[in-house]
């Protein structure tokens, strides 16, 4: 599938604890599988050509979540940055690591560990994986305006250059997906790059996050190449 080598793709990883429950576990259980899946789709990806991969893997809203569960995600979320860290595929893949939103909300030694990984993979271009974490869509925007009136204030730039490109490129994320897929039953985007969404093609699939397969990531890709995209004309 080499025709896939200019696709960007966005998931919202939806269902963790719902799959946990299925299974008789706590529900926080869930969320190892779902960085399981998370190995997984990197290595789909890679498999497929796919160029871009964006992770809606923990918004601002989730730190509302039970200090048990958030101390959990936490361990979770540094021990898989720290194999990213090491691992030494990421320089032979090319693959370059980024994490989007208000990393400055977590621990000072996660912030340690994803600035890490960030810096260690910057000149990496054949494979580009998002995770957003503190993130949401509303926040970037937000963020994206602050810095713009910041530039004004400070005389870099005028009024009058304030357009879409300029805010697209203040954004944490400039590019746009070509597919966003929403696993767990749900259909909607949940506040997740609703500027970069405008004309990308969305797929909501009943399969919970962990239960997502190559399968189901192939068959829409192909649906997704059936579709006429035809930007507002």
């Amino acid at each position: 599938m080499n025709d896939n080598n200019n696709l960007s793709i966005g998931i919202i990883l939806d269902g963790n604890r719902r799959f946990a429950k299925k299974k008789g576990l706590k529900p926080w259980m869930g969320h190892k599988f779902g960085v399981e899946n998370v190995k997984n789709i990197l290595e789909w990806c890679q498999d497929l050509g796919v160029k871009e991969l964006t992770l809606y893997s923990f918004s601002i809203d989730n730190f509302k979540r039970s200090e048990k569960e958030i101390k959990f995600l936490f361990v979770l979320f540094k021990q898989y940055i720290k194999q990213l860290k090491n691992d030494k595929r990421l320089s032979e893949k090319g693959i370059r690591i980024n994490y989007l939103g208000r990393l400055n909300m977590f621990p000072k030694d996660i912030q340690k560990e994803m600035h890490e990984v960030m810096e260690k993979t910057k000149k990496n271009n054949k494979f580009r994986v998002n995770f957003a974490m503190a993130y949401s869509g509303r926040a970037e925007i937000t963020d994206a305006l602050k810095k713009i009136i910041q530039k004004i204030k400070n005389k870099k730039i005028i009024e009058n250059d304030v357009d879409e490109k300029l805010i697209n490129d203040n954004l944490y994320l400039s590019s746009s997906p070509d597919i966003l897929i929403r696993p767990g039953g749900e259909k909607r985007i949940s506040d997740f790059l609703i500027w970069q969404n405008s004309y990308t093609e969305l797929f909501f699939t009943d399969k919970l996050w962990p239960e997502f397969t190559k399968e189901d990531l192939i068959k829409i890709i192909n649906e997704f190449k059936q579709r006429e995209r035809r930007y507002g004309k």
